[in-house]
């Protein structure tokens, strides 16, 4: 998943993000292989079409090489599935939200959640990541109330209450309390963002005040460097994956690079662009996404993932996404199959995050 900055999350209702570069390239093509079956079935949705039929159009799909040799070759996927039930995301989520808790847990929160979890079927991996999919939803959909307090937030803030006291009264990420305590003061979203990235430039009080936000914040907090890094290593453990069953594919790497020498910008780079007709448990996928979180069945996050795969979609036809932490069963994404990770091997992300436990 990606935790994401509420700007960004708020400016993506609006326009569509660029992709972020990565630092690993892909080997070359290779492989033997039949050419592509023209039907999976006799009906299919029009995105499964699409996508069986990206073999023969001309022009090819952005990315998409105009010949592929040797053909490009069939491959089934079994890929074994393991939904939460939605009313187990419903009564997880009853248990892991608290007023005003936006921050990582003390070990005693933690230990308190596996316990009270313990007789339902979730992972407490699950069930943390669907806290920080439900906080940043409550932040999106409370973002405009806790602005309208702005004058009121700045006048307690001046009065003597510190940031954490305020972010709890009114229920709202720190770092966006602290945001709008400055938009209380008159200052401009340039402004604000301005002096977050360099909070030397801040006077102490406001320096300290906004180190403690961050410190206590997962959903709005400035740096999000570690985050993106473990979606990355996310993204190698996929392309290790494919590589070890034989499939051919594009990495978003390479399709920004090439984009951006054509058009001077990336256009559309989904993870991996398969090369070869791979059928995951029967069906068709062109692409694939890899998410770094629980995919929750929640509006604010699914409207936000439907409108990247439409999207992906309209280039190259059906896909999957491959969520990290599982997802609800009561998830659909138009478009897209909806994966775990259980047939992957995280040796490297749980290296990843050990190591940055221990630094």
């Amino acid at each position: 998943m990606v935790l994401l900055r509420l700007e960004d999350l708020l400016s993506e209702e609006k326009s569509d993000g660029r992709r972020r570069g990565r630092r690993r390239g892909r080997r070359k093509s290779g492989g033997g292989g039949n050419a592509p079956k023209e039907q999976v079935a006799d009906k299919q949705p029009d995105s499964v079409t699409r996508a069986l039929a990206r073999f023969k159009a001309n022009p090819p799909p952005i990315g998409f090489p105009s010949e592929i040799d040797p053909p490009p070759k069939t491959i089934e996927v079994n890929w074994p599935l393991n939904e939460v039930p939605k009313e187990v995301q419903k009564q997880a989520g009853e248990i892991i939200m608290r007023r005003g808790e936006f921050g990582f847990l003390p070990q005693e929160r933690v230990d308190e959640i596996a316990d009270q979890i313990s007789d339902i079927p979730i992972s407490l991996e699950q069930a943390l990541s669907l806290r920080n999919a439900l906080n940043q939803e409550k932040s999106v959909y409370s973002h405009h109330k806790l602005m309208r307090r702005s004058n009121e937030l700045n006048r307690r803030y001046d009065s003597g209450e510190d940031v954490i006291a305020l972010s709890t009264r009114f229920d709202a990420p720190p770092v966006n309390t602290f945001r709008a305590i400055l938009t209380g003061r008159g200052w401009s979203k340039n402004r604000i963002k301005e002096s977050l990235k360099e909070p030397s430039r801040l006077k102490k009080r406001d320096r300290e005040q906004f180190e403690l936000a961050e410190s206590l914040d997962r959903v709005s907090s400035v740096n999000q460097d570690e985050t993106h890094q473990a979606s990355m290593v996310f993204e190698d453990v996929l392309y290790a994956y494919f590589d070890s069953i034989g499939v051919r594919y594009r990495t978003q790497d390479e399709l920004m690079a090439e984009q951006k020498k054509a058009e001077g910008r990336a256009i559309i780079t989904p993870d991996l662009l398969m090369i070869d007709d791979v059928r995951i448990n029967g069906v068709p996928c062109a692409w694939i996404d890899a998410k770094h979180f629980f995919g929750a069945d929640l509006k604010f996050p699914r409207k936000k993932t439907q409108k990247q795969v439409d999207r992906y979609v309209a280039e190259y036809g059906h896909g999957a996404i491959v969520y990290r932490h599982g997802f609800c069963g009561g998830l659909r994404i138009m478009g897209a199959e909806q994966l775990d990770a259980s047939p992957l091997d995280l040796t490297l992300l749980d290296e990843f995050h050990e190591k940055s436990k221990n630094s």
